[in-house]
């Protein structure tokens, strides 16, 4: 089998065929978080409950990978994260390579996962080991998922877009599409008419990252907006892990995603899901 045929064929495992969607939940934040998240306790529990709300593809390391995957099923797809964040560092986080593309591939993975952030120090070599990755995957056939995020992803997204505004997710974003991305995450820029360019200059599928914790309207409100601008679907960490029930979060989602419900269609059946807890 060729690298191209094996791309392919993980690529329409990643972004579902019947509705040209991809819904992420991404459970690798005990890497990434600078303390602990509580919602990462029953991880496990969590992996089921994404799963049975209809998320098609797991962000995982490798060592909860490892643990659960038992509970994938056979359309589930792993995209395992082969970047870490030193988030202790007293100069700030710095984002960390972990693993590699043959480890994915000995995983049964069917991405890598590379967080990218710019306008720091050390960019050249954020620049330099994305590329690499790329052409790795190139040559593998793994697809890549590239995350073209803000440099903190802990830090508050409004004041971020303040400092560095659409201009730098629209950069980050071609720039990964640039060095082989074949699926890229995006932080919300503010507002529809400012992610859909972003969306445009990438070229590539885009997925809209979850971000921090924020009202159940309001994250699901942003991901009709998503859709409407042109993105295939989301990648969800917090907001699915550390909800009071991922599993009706996830369907939710889903509902937007694949059967272009409304934000406020979406939110009314979280609410009676909700209610009957």
């Amino acid at each position: 089998m060729s690298s191209v045929t094996g791309k392919h064929i993980r690529l329409n495992r990643l972004i579902e065929a019947e509705t040209s969607t991809c819904l992420i939940v991404a459970i690798d934040h005990g890497m990434t978080s600078p303390r602990f998240l509580p919602g990462l306790y029953d991880t496990g529990k969590r992996v089921q409950e994404a799963i049975a709300g209809g998320a098609n593809v797991l962000m995982l390391g490798r060592g909860m990978a490892k643990a659960h995957a038992q509970h994938f099923r056979r359309e589930t797809s792993l995209a395992l994260m082969v970047t870490a964040s030193a988030a202790g560092r007293p100069s700030g986080a710095t984002i960390t390579p972990i693993g590699s593309v043959e480890e994915a591939l000995r995983l049964g993975a069917d991405a890598v996962v590379v967080y990218v952030a710019l306008a720091g120090e050390n960019e050249p070599e954020m620049i330099s080991y994305l590329s690499r990755i790329g052409e790795t995957c190139e040559y593998k056939g793994m697809p890549l998922i590239a995350e073209a995020e803000y440099p903190n992803a802990y830090q508050n997204l409004d004041s971020m877009s303040e400092s560095l505004g659409p201009e730098y997710l629209m950069r980050n974003a071609r720039l990964c599409a640039e060095l082989g991305a074949d699926i890229v995450k995006v932080n919300w820029s503010g507002d529809a008419r400012s992610f859909e360019p972003i969306v445009r200059a990438c070229g590539k599928p885009v997925v809209l990252a979850g971000g921090s914790r924020i009202p159940d309207a309001e994250l699901l409100l942003r991901m009709e907006q998503a859709r409407r601008a042109g993105a295939v679907g989301c990648s969800v960490g917090r907001n699915v892990f550390e909800h009071a029930v991922p599993q009706a979060m996830t369907a939710a989602i889903s509902r937007i995603f694949r059967s272009g419900w409304t934000a406020a269609q979406a939110h009314d059946e979280l609410q009676a899901a909700l209610a009957r807890r």
